[in-house]
Parts: structure tokens; sequence; C-alpha cells
């Protein structure tokens, strides 16, 4: 048409198209296309790809770790398409890892290395894409992301010289925080994109300016290819299947809900993103004064050995069959990080790592102390380790021992004391809100194992011996609430709706937030089977309630259940946020209210409910407007790769036919 003509001449004559397309598309291929040289192709497509979908998440991320779990959660969950924009940039980043390691393995098999401008820049964009991994992980502030951060630039901050002022900077302090997401989120965007598209021009200008080096078969050298249309259409088949893996996995396995960053969360075993997991893992094996070599020796001299390759081999033979060396080297270099990696894998979280302290018995969940050997009393019990780190750490100040010590506490040695035994007692002196978040006495987590073992020895040598009528140990707790202020005898509300229109009985911030049911498990298992029965099952005994049991949560009674699991989170919130009293004359038992008491953390009651839903059969990360359902558009995009593939084949055997005739 006339008028196309006439635009595109005017865009022609103002933007080298023609000399851009030349330099481009127009490149001989000596021993002609190949299906090995396409995954350069796929790797720019992969990272236009990430930019696109980078830039969408963007338009809803916030930066804050109050809302940065939240907000991308949203967008999985209640934007259209919002899951299949997040899981392809999710899985796009672990296939682009993949697809540069495949690239440099191939270069190096081929002896493509000793170009060596090229290859020195071909590391630089590799180190670049782990770099955007590290730093994109922590972006979205749940426990994953979080706890890869806090590894890394643990890992980071041990190495010698720079490596204290190094972790400051990724951190922004000593601990992890708001600036530490801020720095992240600046040094992923504004520091590494640039820096990757800078890298992949210059790479790009330096392959063009010394030229494709094809085959090493100098026969198969003679025969010059075509990069278009010949290694295009090559290139265009490799990326159609990459991105239907891409599509496959963020389909089949979408991105983990791994629940809110929690730092105080005990239960969860942090490791670093899987491609930093063999230097995680080599790191254990170098200890005390030989952790620098972990630490800085091992990857600088991985990265050293690549960039000093094409200057070491600097013969002209390319052939791998004539290279058995260097073929060896490869093998053993790519099989101790695979090696490394699984074992990294398989083996338990970052507390066991060198220089890193185990978790203390105050990081435990309580009860959780693993007991000391007993401290053998003596004859005389106010000789026991027990009685002077009694009056030494504080106890005596508070509570008495025979009428001797302070009354804000209750006498030890009481009557109705008795039956108290040595799980109760290491709880309440690790964390005594566990058992009444309304106590008022601190939480002695300085004192070691032994010691609060000592401090249970004397006590329990102090009480009267149980007779074996008294209640068991869980009972007891739960029906001595020490100092605990009255809770009104209200009966539980008749509908969730009256509770929620009572301004003390609003949900909290967790019933929002889409906790990790796996991290909810344990927390139930810790602080609520004891009543709610294992898995919810219910059936324990509540004396003085109109039931006489704990109402069981699997199945959840009929009026707190929603399909809807934002509905279902807000209906139970409320009752673990500000509890209740059953209905009765006297019940037992009652429902503590762990949110206000600041006893659970807003993210593990996020965790909590999480784990409730899924007992009553119901996702709480599931999609509420997901634009098509991920089953859907799978078919759909599986029928249009088949279409494409189909045409494609036809095309191409055309044109295969007009040759041969």
């Amino acid at each position: 048409m006339p008028v196309i003509d006439s635009v595109w001449k005017w865009f022609t004559d103002r933007w080298p198209f023609y000399p851009l397309k030349h330099l481009l598309l127009d490149e001989d291929i000596p021993g002609g296309a190949s299906y090995a040289y396409t995954l350069g192709s796929s790797i720019l497509a992969v990272i236009g790809l990430q930019v696109a979908t980078g830039i969408i998440q963007l338009f809803y991320f916030a930066p804050t770790i109050d809302h940065a779990y939240d907000s991308v959660s949203y967008l999985r969950t209640e934007v259209p398409f919002g899951w299949l924009v997040h899981n392809l940039h999710y899985w796009g980043a672990n296939i682009m890892v993949v697809l540069v390691a495949l690239h440099m393995m191939r270069v190096y098999i081929w002896g493509a290395y000793k170009s060596q401008l090229t290859w020195l820049i071909g590391i630089g964009l590799l180190v670049t894409t782990m770099a955007l991994t590290f730093t994109g992980a922590p972006l979205i502030w749940d426990m994953k992301g979080y706890w890869a951060g806090e590894v890394g630039s643990s890992i980071t901050g041990t190495a010698p010289v720079f490596g204290g002022i190094m972790k400051k900077i990724l951190r922004g302090g000593e601990t992890m925080g708001q600036l530490t997401l801020t720095r992240f989120s600046a040094i992923h965007i504004v520091i590494l994109v640039p820096a990757l598209f800078f890298l992949i021009a210059a790479h790009v200008a330096s392959f063009r300016t010394s030229g494709i080096v094809g085959s090493w078969n100098r026969e198969k050298r003679k025969q010059i290819g075509l990069f278009w249309p010949d290694q295009v259409f090559k290139d265009t088949v490799v990326l159609s299947i990459v991105i239907f893996i891409l599509l496959t996995l963020s389909v089949y396995y979408p991105a983990p809900f791994t629940g809110p960053a929690d730092p105080s969360n005990t239960t969860y075993l942090p490791k670093p993103e899987w491609n930093f997991l063999f230097l995680y893992q080599a790191l254990k094996y170098f200890k005390g004064p030989f952790e620098t070599i972990g630490t800085a020796g091992v990857p600088t001299a991985l990265i050293g050995l690549l960039a000093l390759l094409p200057f070491i081999d600097r013969r002209p033979e390319r052939n791998p069959a004539l290279r058995p060396i260097a073929m060896l080297c490869l093998a053993l270099y790519a099989g101790t990080i695979l090696t490394l990696t699984i074992i990294g894998y398989l083996s338990p979280g970052y507390a066991e790592m060198p220089a890193t302290p185990a978790k203390t018995a105050s990081q435990q969940p309580p009860g959780a102390v693993a007991a000391s050997a007993p401290s053998a009393p003596s004859s005389n019990a106010g000789e026991m380790p027990g009685a002077k780190l009694f009056k030494s750490v504080g106890c005596i100040a508070c509570h008495s021992i025979h009428g001797s010590g302070g009354s804000v506490g209750p006498d030890l040695s009481e009557e109705k004391l008795k039956g108290r035994n040595r799980v109760w007692l290491v709880r309440q002196i690790r964390d005594p809100r566990a058992g009444n978040p309304n106590s008022i006495m601190p939480a002695f987590t300085t004192l070691s194992d032994r010691q609060v073992n000592d401090l249970a020895d004397y006590l329990l040598s102090q009480t009267p011996a149980p007779t074996g009528t008294e209640k068991t140990s869980a009972q007891s707790a739960a029906a001595f609430p020490e100092k605990t202020p009255p809770v009104p005898e209200t009966p539980v509300k008749k509908s969730v709706e009256a509770a929620a229109a009572s301004e003390e009985k609003l949900p909290g911030h967790a019933a929002y937030t889409i906790g990790d049911a796996e991290n909810g498990a344990v927390l139930f298992k810790e602080r609520c089977a004891s009543c709610h029965g294992p898995e919810g099952k219910g059936g324990v005994l509540n004396p003085g309630s109109h039931d006489g049991t704990v109402p069981a949560l699997s199945p959840i009674d009929s009026l707190f259940f929603s399909t809807d699991p934002r509905y279902f989170a807000k209906n139970i919130d409320i009752y673990i946020q500000h509890g209740s009293v059953p209905e009765g004359t006297a019940p037992l038992l009652k429902m503590l209210p762990f949110g206000d008491s600041n006893a659970l953390t807003q993210e593990e009651i996020a965790n909590l409910e999480a784990y409730i839903l899924s007992l009553n059969k119901i996702d709480r990360a599931a999609l509420i407007d997901p634009g098509m359902q991920p089953l859907t558009f799978f078919y759909l995009a599986a029928a249009f790769f088949a279409a494409v593939t189909l045409i494609l084949g036809g095309i191409w055997n055309n044109k295969y036919r007009h040759r041969c005739e």
C-alpha cells in the first residue's frame, strides 16, 4: 500500500534499520546452522521475558517489609493473570541460570573460549545472572526469600578484610530490615539490570567482531550456512520449547507461598537459593581458621579458573576428542558443583554452618529445650546450684520459697504448685507467655540448658511431691493461669458477623496475609493440638463448658467455614487474635488471646490459619480472580504451540524439498 510504503520509507530514512538488520541477521555460519548454537538466543529471549514480567510486577509491588509480601500475594491471587506473570518471572530466573550454565559448557566443549574477550564478557554475564537471583529472592520478603538473603549476606560477611563492610552495605546495618529491602531493590533493578544489558551488548559486539566459531571439523567448516533464516528457525524451535517448559512449570509447579518473613520463627530451616547451594555446602568443610578458604577462596578460585582458561589453553585445536585434559577438567569442575548442590539440597539448614552458632535453647519452641543431665542434689538443698541461681538471676525478687522472698509471684513451695513437672518448669523459665500470654514474668533466654535444668531441680525439690490425684501437667498448665486477669464469662458469639461488629473483635493483620500451611502445621502441633486434638480432630475434654469438649477444627463448625479463603481466614482470625470463653458454668479451658497478648506473631497466626484452612480442604492461596484458570490456559497454550509447530514444520519441509529439487 502506498501509505504504508511512504511511512516505512520515512522511518528507514531516519533510523538505521537496514544496517542493524544486516548486523544482526546477515551472518555466515561456518559448518552451517546447528541446534547447538541456540542457547544464546534462548537466553536473550528469557531475559526479555524477565524484563517484561518484572515491569508488570513493579506496578503492584510495595517495597516495604510490612507490605511487600502482601502486595505480591495480591498480584498472584486477585489480579487477572497475575499468577502467570509472577510464576513466569520466578521460573524464568531459574531457567536463565540453567541456560547460561549450559551455554558456557557448550562454548567450552567447542573450544570457543579461545576468543578471549568474548569469553571474559560471558563470565561477567554469569556473575551478573547469579547476582540477580541473589538480590531478587528477598524482594518478596517471604520466609524463603528472607532467609536466602540472611544466609547469603551472612556468608558474605565472613569473607576476610571487606566481608563485614559488604554485609553492612547489603543489609544497611547489622540485621535484615527495611534498609535491606530497599538496597536489594536498588541493586536488583537500578544496578544489575542495566549492567546485564550493557554486558549483553558488549558480548554481541565482541561476538560479531570475532565471528562465529562454528564447527571444529575443518571439512565441515567449508560449508557455509546462513544465520537468517536457517539458524533463526532452529533458534525459534528451541525457544518455543523453553517457553513451553516455563508455562508448564508455572501452571503445575507455581512459586510456593512460604508465608511472610518472620525472623522469630525457629521452625524454618533456612538455606540460600538452589544455585548457591554448592557454595553453601562447601563452606561446611572449612571450619575455624580455614573458614576464609570457603567464604573467599572457593568462589575466587571457581571464577578465577574460568577467567584464566583462554590464557592457559592457547592451542588452536578445538576438537574435544583431541583435548582430553580440558574435557576431564570440565567433568571435574561441573561434577563438583553438581555434587555439592545435591548434598546441600539434602543437608540440614544453616544452623550447622561453620562459625554460625547453633540454635540456643532460647531459640527453640517452648518445651523443646534439650534437657541436660540433672544436677545431683547435695544433702543440703540450699547448696544446690539451682538455689544460687534462684538468687543470682533475680527469681527471689518476685517469688518466695517457704515464705522467704518476694511476693509478686506465687510462693514456689506452696501446696497448689505440686504436680508441675520438669517440662512445664523449663517452658515457664524459657517462655512464660507460652502457657499464660498475660504473664508479666520475663523470659530467661540467656540461661544455658544446664542452668535451666539446675533451676528446675531446685524448684522440684522444694514443691510437694505429686500424690497421683493431680491433673496432668498439660491440664494443670491450662487450669492455672497465674496472675491472669479474670476473663469475662460471656457466652461465645452466635455468629461471626456479630463478633466482627464489635470494635474489640475485629480481624487482625494476619487475616489478610496468606500464610504457609506447612509451617502452620508445626505451630499447631506445638501450641494448639493439646486443646483441639491432633490435626484439629477435637475430642479434648473441657469440664464446665456447655459442650463438654473443645470444638474440633477439622471439620470446623459451619458457622466459620467458607469456600472463599479470605472470609474463612477472617472468621477464625477473630478468635485467635482476641480469644473467647466457651458457654458454660466455669469452663476449664478458654481460648487465649494469642494476638492481643503477642503470644504469637501475626506471621505465625497467618501460618496457623493457612493450616486450619488446609484441614478443611480449602487452599489459603487459592486464586480469586485468575483471569483464566491455569489448566485452561495451559491447554489453550499447548494447542497453540502444536498448531505453530505444524505450520513451521510444513514451511521447513517445503523449503527442504525445494532445495532438493
